[in-house]
């Protein structure tokens, strides 16, 4: 009743000029009657999404189930399932008409926050880090509101929430999920190019790998790392490869191609590579460039080397 009258009403002289005096004329109830459902006008739009909200924080805050990632999708879609048109979705597609466009862009950011900051508590108990938690929980909110705002405009009566949602979902995904200890987090492909910069023109701009990175050292050492999307293609020239070995190993030399991976824990990882049949060829050791590296010989005659980022001193 307060909602219908609320809507008619903003349609009718927009939500500024609307007050919670006029509302409750229309609804046929007292001024006083209005404070019992609600804190303020903005309120009758979203009192339906803050039941949901406050039951998918409450889900999150008591689950403690392995898979963090998955509650949190699971926990998602449940936050969509069976929504009705309501308000919202009215106010949503009718935003212009209604002089609702800055009040929905402000209440939605609180909501949006509210996702984030539950979603990011139940990553941060499962092991994420807090930027890795943060983003994540960013995504969440998005993805929730982002889903509820393409519903109303697509017309919420036609279909449901839910394909929305499942749709949105599939995005947030992406920056959820959670890597296991020791998981490999960058494969990193090192090829000797004796004929440096033709090499270097034909993967950068033939091939289009855009160049990332690029450093030269004592000796004519040089070095260009190409972007791969997930991987890089790292092109070093005799020179570099020498300055590498000197750094990483205790006289060893690299294959023609020498395969790298970076993890978490060099240590820990040389070992259970160790134990699972890689032989070491060098132990691990921090570099001048403040990374933990180690190199070994891998199941296929691999050439590994293995390598943890430490970050600014």
């Amino acid at each position: 009743m307060l909602a219908e009258a609320a809507c008619e009403l903003f349609l009718e002289q927009g939500f500024e000029a609307t007050t919670i005096a006029d509302i409750s004329r229309r609804a046929g109830v007292s001024r006083s009657s209005f404070f019992n459902y609600f804190a303020s006008k903005s309120d009758i739009l979203w009192a339906g999404l803050d039941e949901r909200i406050a039951r998918f924080e409450e889900r999150l805050e008591q689950d403690e189930a392995v898979d963090a990632a998955a509650d949190v999708r699971a926990a998602a879609i449940a936050l969509a399932e069976d929504f009705a048109p309501d308000s919202l979705a009215l106010a949503e597609r009718n935003a212009a008409a209604m002089g609702l466009e800055d009040e929905l862009e402000r209440e939605a950011s609180s909501r949006r926050s509210r996702i984030a900051r539950a979603v990011a508590a139940r990553l941060g108990r499962a092991g994420a880090d807090r930027l890795h938690a943060d983003v994540a929980g960013a995504a969440w909110g998005g993805a929730v509101l982002g889903a509820l705002e393409a519903w109303a405009h697509d017309g919420a009566g036609r279909t449901s929430l839910d394909r929305f949602a499942a749709r949105a979902a599939d995005v947030a995904a992406l920056a959820t999920r959670i890597p296991a200890p020791g998981a490999v987090r960058q494969l990193r492909m090192v090829v000797q190019a004796p004929d440096f910069d033709a090499t270097l023109a034909f993967y950068r701009d033939v091939v289009g790998m855009p160049q990332a990175e690029a450093y030269e050292a004592e000796g004519g050492a040089r070095v260009a790392i190409l972007d791969a999307g997930r991987a890089t293609l790292e092109l070093a020239n005799p020179g570099q490869v020498a300055f590498i070995d000197r750094v990483e190993t205790d006289g060893g030399s690299s294959d023609r191609i020498r395969v790298a991976f970076e993890v978490d824990d060099t240590v820990g990882a040389v070992e259970r590579l160790a134990a699972s049949g890689a032989r070491v060829e060098a132990s691990a050791r921090e570099t001048p460039w403040r990374s933990v590296n180690a190199r070994l010989r891998a199941p296929a005659d691999l050439q590994v080397t293995l390598f943890q980022e430490l970050g600014p001193a």
